[in-house]
């Protein structure tokens, strides 16, 4: 899908990107936001009063100086103190807005681990090739592309007929509890409930299998739930130890949660739809995989011998796809070598199927620790229900579960592909910024398949705002250094240049696209 009123406009627009100097701009623009050290600690406080947020509010300076005409030209407003919302008002008031979403923020980066990049994590550097730092990937690249790409059409004198409202987080690395949730009641009071269009956030990206080319937007995202497991036992001088302090019984039940994981389940959901794309278009898939994967399309069997086969193939990546997934990241307890612990504590951090829910994954706590609670001599408060206690006087200690942070999530709502407008424009988009790419070989088959977000983005708190939401940064697989949330985290120039033009189609097909609503 190609815009055909602004065909002259794109051809223009097509030249510039290819413009050298162009380039070493758009580049630059990505490489002075990354330098700015947004991060979010999970610990910190309200926007206002902890001071690690005002890096937000130098980042702020760098966008208002990189681009003067989005700041001139579009409506800003700033939400709880630090968060962004930009309106571009269109001149057909009776078509919905289409919304782009980014973050500001991005993960610490480990001391320990500092030694260990190219080039140090906050330079921003372009090496020709690569431009190196935190945030390149996730999400800095998404934020400044679509900035870029407005910039670029109002230099154009490019004038929306449908709004386009861009919206950037700041907390994103831990739950969007201080950003995006506050978005979310500022459109909804500005929009109303379904007053969006369309939404394209970060998520899924596009990558080459034996010459086809396929393309993922996530249209499912499972759901999280982090679980603090606190025990609380007596203290007292180490020289005369119980038989297990508080770190003991930590360990044991950390020992029992992982030697009972979360089941992986292939049901026919968003991934089987992947799976039956790939049986349809992947020319590296063996025959008898793709026989199978269609024969489980309604055979049971067929569906069970699927499950066992992709498990057999890669165990970890099924289960992180099909199953709750669980990882125990965070551990403490004790406060002197020659004291017994009174207070230890650990945090899972859970990601849930799509099929399942945080109800059932609360339930499965509670049916794996309560024996051995029970066995231990340890009372057990689980999520608040304080319904089981020690059968012994005195118990050992207490066992208390609770939500870590807040920010239990049930799966998102699928967002409908199949004769849906939204839907045919961001794929038809997709194939068409491919296509004519100069870095895709002519006559490249491009396949476009719904995708499972395996973690957690914004579009949490945009349920309401909209059904068609799709979590998608055009990002090859290729384009990425190292990853995000790791060492060496870079991306690709040409590969960034690549999301400016998917955003730019993106937007004027969605200008010309009136049955998208």
């Amino acid at each position: 899908m190609s815009p055909t009123k602004h065909r002259a406009l794109l051809d223009d627009l097509e030249k510039l990107y290819a413009n050298e100097t162009y380039r070493e701009w758009a580049y630059e623009s990505l490489g002075a936001v990354v330098r700015v050290p947004t991060v979010t600690f999970d610990d910190i406080g309200l926007p206002g009063e902890d001071p690690r947020w005002n890096t937000r509010l130098l980042l702020h300076g760098v966008l208002e100086k990189r681009f003067p005409l989005v700041h001139s030209t579009l409506k800003k407003t700033v939400i709880n103190t630090y968060a962004l919302v930009y309106h571009w008002q269109g001149s057909d008031t009776s078509l919905k807005p289409i919304l782009l979403t980014a973050h500001q923020d991005v993960v610490p980066v480990n001391p320990d681990t500092e030694g260990e990049w190219i080039h140090s994590p906050f330079s921003g550097y372009f090496d020709g090739e690569w431009i190196w730092g935190r945030g390149s990937c996730d999400d800095k690249s998404g934020l400044v592309s679509t900035l870029t790409t407005i910039e670029t059409l109002i230099m154009q004198e490019y004038q929306p007929t449908r709004t386009v409202v861009l919206a950037y987080g700041i907390d994103e690395e831990r739950g969007g509890v201080d950003g995006a949730k506050k978005i979310k009641d500022y459109l909804l009071g500005t929009y109303g409930c379904n007053g969006i269009s369309l939404l394209v956030d970060e998520g899924g990206g596009w990558e080459d299998r034996s010459g086809t080319i396929f393309a993922s937007p996530n249209v499912a995202e499972k759901g999280k739930l982090n679980v603090r497991i606190e025990v609380m036992t007596r203290g007292g001088h180490s020289s005369v130890p119980p038989p297990h302090t508080g770190i003991g019984y930590l360990s044991t039940i950390v020992t029992e949660l992982e030697a009972h994981p979360l089941p992986a389940v292939l049901e026919r959901g968003t991934y089987f739809q992947s799976l039956q794309c790939s049986a349809a278009h992947d020319p590296g898939l063996s025959n008898d995989l793709r026989e199978l994967i269609k024969n489980a399309s309604k055979d049971g069997d067929a569906l069970k011998r699927l499950q066992e086969v992709l498990a057999a193939t890669n165990e970890r990546q099924f289960r992180a796809i099909t199953g709750t997934t669980q990882a125990i990241d965070l551990v403490g307890g004790g406060v002197k070598v020659n004291a017994l612990p009174e207070y230890t504590w650990a945090v899972a951090d859970h990601r849930i199927a799509d099929w399942s829910s945080v109800a059932e994954l609360q339930q499965r706590y509670i049916d794996v620790l309560t024996p051995v609670t029970s066995a231990l001599n340890l009372t057990f408060d689980p999520f608040g229900l304080d319904l089981y206690q020690s059968t012994h006087t005195p118990s050992a200690g207490h066992v208390r579960l609770s939500d870590a942070y807040g920010t239990a999530l049930n799966p998102a709502p699928i967002t409908p592909t199949d004769g849906n407008s939204a839907w045919e424009l961001l794929s038809g988009t997709i194939k068409s910024s491919l296509k004519t790419s100069s870095r895709t070989p002519v006559g490249t088959a491009i396949i476009v398949a719904p995708g499972l977000s395996l973690g957690n983005t914004d579009t949490r708190h945009y349920w309401n705002l909209t059904k068609n939401i799709f979590r998608y940064a055009h990002g090859g697989a290729d384009d990425r250094y190292n990853g995000a949330h790791t060492v060496n985290e870079a991306i690709r120039a040409e590969g960034f240049l690549e999301m400016i033009r998917f955003h730019t189609r993106l937007i004027l097909n969605a200008d010309e696209s009136v049955s998208l609503e």
